[in-house]
This record gives structure tokens, C-alpha cells and sequence, in this order.
């Protein structure tokens, strides 16, 4: 092949495999937990298939499917324990059961290493499509019970696993599914780790871009956290003052955005503000310093935020930036399987956890344009004119009811937190209760314990390794 030919190929492959700047910004705050970094490539995983009901709570529904679901018994010994992972709103992969702390933990315990995957994300797909219709067996409940099924068919298929002390293991919206299951089927697991786990569920999210805010403060300086918001409010101001046609140029926004429309432009900004959360959320030494060295490497205020923002629009590949409401929603009714995992994760929100991460608070640096309103006009907007106000209140009502919110009421759940993550507001913090490690954002403390750790989380993770030996006893 001519090297001309195969370069464009190249370069034709990078083009198509680059999402929009909506589908990069909302993976990297969606994404499977980071991988451990130390595997151990020689144990083979395998993966298979479990038949689950499409509906557990519907006697007459006969419909099934198959769920996905990983496998490790490199370490397993007849009569060990089973230590599972819990899949969230991500594709599973193998290289969550060949390292890290779990590991190691079930190496000293011969166990055997699961990893399930949540329906409707990866290849468990319940339905042909996410059609409004065939997305509504999408729930946090439905998902428990395909864990239920599994839990129950594992120990009565799986040889020497009948009497198996159950462990199970979860990290963001799979850690909130570790609370939640032990206080749904307490009897099916001896006991839980949860990383990151928000429990309250609360339609106008404030505090995670309050704690995003903080974050910066805190490891890049107050510098930068004054400089995105002077930026920031600078933008504002120009569209308050019909400059938004400059904005517009300066961020080389595409041709559809309306300045003078309320939905482009809280489109905007909660985009903007998302792409720092972005930044604190995945956090590691050094990277959240970068950023702000970045920005702070501008002539002004303005230029600082402007030219960093324009890095990371330029990454999606596009001629102009597409960051208009219009933009996002097409995106949103796209009702086949792609590998975005937005339609999925927003109907969610929709219909169970609001969570929505709104510009309501004064006590953070990325402006007031995108209020709670921006999202639920967007669930009724994709999912039906029934996702009102009013309707999404009740149904995240309904679940801190079901659930407990703040109180679960469970046993035998180790609850961490990184100080740096916005999603600790709505996890419990309380130190009687939970770990609170500084200086560590979002699930962060899967790997196994290394000379790198600070003394908070080798700590930490001593204690999770020794309440697992007790658990199993």
C-alpha cells in the first residue's frame, strides 16, 4: 500500500472514531472507573452470557435477554469466595478483574472474579433498540434483580461455589448499586465497597459544580478558580449586552447557534462549566496544576479561558464547534445503539436521580446560564411531554423513599470518597460512616496498594482488605 494512502486512512479512522464535543466531554464523566495499572496479562477471562427477564416485576412479561458478564478463576479454588464487580453506565472490560486491590484481595482468598455488565450499556442490550418505548426497562431496580438472578445462578452452577461468601464491589453509579443491593437482598452478599457512591438523589445538583469550583482552588490555586469565573462572567456579560455574535467567533461556535436563544446558550455554558468538571473528576497528580497553568498563561481573563476551551473543542475534529442546543438533542433522539451512552444515562436521570449539576449557586466560578431548567426541558424534549417538572420531582422522590437517601439502613458496605469529587455532596461523609480521602478525586482507589499511596489511602485500603476478612470468615 503507498504510504500516501495509508496515512489518509489513517487519518480517515481518527475522524470517524472522534465523538462530538457533547459525546467526549460526557464520556470522560461517564467512563468505566480507571483500570488498575498493574494486570496480570496471563490470566485468561472469559466472557459469557447469563438469560435475565425483561421485566422481573411482571409476572406476565415472558421476554428475555442476555446479559454480558466477565469471568477470573485464575485465582479461584474450590469453596472460595465470589468477588464481584458491579458494571455501571459503561462497557465492561477484562482488565477490571486482573488487578488492582480487588484483586489482590481475592488472590489472598482464592476467589473467583465476576464483572457484570448493566443492562442496556456495552453489549447487554435488552431490546433491539432505545426507542422511548423499549427504554423504559432501564432502572436501577430492574438492574438489582438481574444481580439477584446472577448471584443465585453463579453459586448453583459455578462448581464449589454453592456455600461462597458473596463480596461485591462498585465504584460511582455501581457503588450507589453496592449500597442499594445489600439493603434490597442483605442475605445474598456478606458485604460491599463502595467508591464514590451518591445515595441522594436530587434534582437541582448544586453542590457538584460548588465542589468542582473548590477543587480547583484548592490544587491549582485561587488564581485560576478567579480567572475562569472573571472569564466566564466576561461571556456572559457579552451576551447580555448583545455581544454574543463575538462570543460566537471567539469560540468558533458553528453556524446554527443562536445567541439570542435561552437553550444555546445555557448549552454553552453548562458544556464549558462541564468540561472543568471533567478535569477535577478524573483527577490525577499534577493534571488539574496543568490546567490551570494553561489558563493562566493567557493575556487576560478572557483569552486565558477562551484559548484552553478551544484545545479541548479542537480534539472532536470538527471545522466549527457544535455546541447548540439543537446539537445536543439530535444526539439525544438518536435511538440506536452506538456506544454513547448519553439517551441511556439522561433517561436515568430523567426518571429516577435528577442529579442535574445546575449553575444555581453563587459559591462557584462558571457563571448562572444553565439553570435546572436547561435538563428538564431536555427530558421532555427527548422522552415525552409526561417529564415534567412536577413528574421528575415524584420519581427522585421515589427513589430516596425506596432507597433511603441519606439513611439506607445497610450493613457491611465500606464507603470511600475522594476529597476532590463533586459527587461526594450526595454521598454520606459522615467520617463515623464513610472515608473521606484528601488530595483524591473520582474512584480513584481501586489500585492495589503501592509505595505511591498517602499514608489517608494505604490506610484506607488496609481497612476495606481486613472488613473483607471478616466478611468472609
Amino acid at each position: 500500500m503507498k504510504l500516501w494512502l495509508a496515512i489518509t486512512l489513517v487519518a480517515l479512522a481518527l475522524v470517524e472514531t472522534k465523538g462530538s464535543i457533547f459525546e467526549n466531554t460526557f464520556k470522560r464523566l461517564h467512563e468505566e472507573p480507571p483500570l488498575p495499572s498493574n494486570q496480570n496479562r496471563a490470566d485468561v477471562v472469559q466472557t459469557l452470557w447469563i438469560e435475565q427477564k425483561l421485566d422481573h416485576f411482571d409476572e406476565d412479561e415472558k421476554r428475555t435477554w442476555q446479559m454480558r458478564y466477565m469471568l477470573n478463576d485464575a485465582l479461584y479454588q474450590s469453596g472460595g469466595p465470589l468477588f464481584i464487580y458491579l458494571g455501571g453506565e459503561w462497557e465492561i472490560s477484562a482488565g477490571r478483574i486482573t488487578g488492582g486491590h480487588i484483586y489482590d484481595m481475592a488472590k489472598e482468598h482464592n476467589a473467583l472474579l465476576a464483572y457484570t455488565e448493566h443492562r442496556y450499556y456495552g453489549e447487554s442490550k435488552p431490546l433491539p433498540d432505545l426507542s422511548n418505548e423499549n427504554i423504559q426497562y432501564l432502572n436501577v431496580r430492574q438492574a438489582l434483580e438481574d444481580l439477584a438472578v446472577f448471584i443465585r445462578t453463579l453459586k448453583a452452577t459455578h462448581e464449589g461455589l454453592s456455600e461462597s461468601k458473596v463480596i461485591i464491589v462498585g465504584g460511582s453509579y455501581s457503588a450507589t448499586m453496592v449500597t442499594w443491593f445489600k439493603k434490597v437482598h442483605p442475605d445474598l452478599v456478606a458485604g460491599g465497597w463502595a467508591s464514590s457512591a451518591p445515595l441522594f438523589a436530587k434534582v437541582n445538583f448544586v453542590e457538584y459544580k460548588e465542589i468542582t469550583g473548590q477543587s480547583i482552588a484548592l490544587m491549582g490555586g485561587s488564581a485560576c478558580y478567579n480567572r475562569i469565573e472573571s472569564g466566564i462572567a466576561e461571556m456572559e456579560t457579552m451576551f447580555a449586552t448583545k455581544r454574543g455574535a463575538e462570543v460566537k467567533a471567539l469560540l468558533k461556535l458553528c453556524e446554527r447557534f443562536d445567541v439570542y436563544s435561552d437553550l444555546d446558550v445555557w448549552t454553552l455554558f453548562s458544556e464549558i462549566s462541564d468540561l472543568f468538571a471533567g478535569v477535577v473528576q478524573t483527577h490525577n497528580a499534577g493534571q488539574i496544576e496543568a490546567v490551570c497553568q494553561k489558563i493562566m498563561s493567557g493575556t487576560n481573563d478572557l483569552i486565558g479561558v477562551a484559548s484552553y476551551l478551544l484545545d479541548v473543542f479542537s480534539e472532536s475534529g470538527g471545522k466549527c464547534n457544535e455546541l447548540s442546543y439543537d446539537a445536543i438533542l439530535s444526539q439525544l433522539l438518536d435511538t440506536s445503539y452506538t456506544g454513547n451512552i448519553m439517551r441511556q444515562w439522561i433517561f436515568q436521570t430523567c426518571n429516577e436521580y435528577g442529579w442535574y449539576q445546575t449553575s444555581d449557586s453563587k459559591a462557584q466560578p462558571f457563571g448562572t446560564k444553565f439553570p435546572v431548567a436547561l435538563y428538564t426541558t431536555m427530558c421532555g424534549d427527548i422522552y415525552g411531554s409526561q417529564y415534567s417538572n412536577e413528574f421528575i420531582d415524584s420519581r427522585v422522590a421515589a427513589t430516596n423513599d425506596y432507597f433511603g437517601g441519606w439513611t439506607p439502613g445497610v450493613e457491611n458496605v465500606y464507603l470511600t470518597h475522594g476529597h476532590l469529587d463533586p459527587w461526594r455532596a450526595m454521598g454520606i461523609q459522615d467520617e463515623a460512616q464513610a472515608t473521606v480521602i484528601p488530595e483524591y478525586a473520582h474512584c480513584k482507589d481501586f489500585n492495589s496498594i503501592s509505595d505511591t499511596d498517602t499514608a489517608e489511602m494505604r490506610a484506607s485500603k488496609e481497612r476495606i482488605a481486613e472488613l473483607v476478612r471478616e466478611w468472609i470468615k
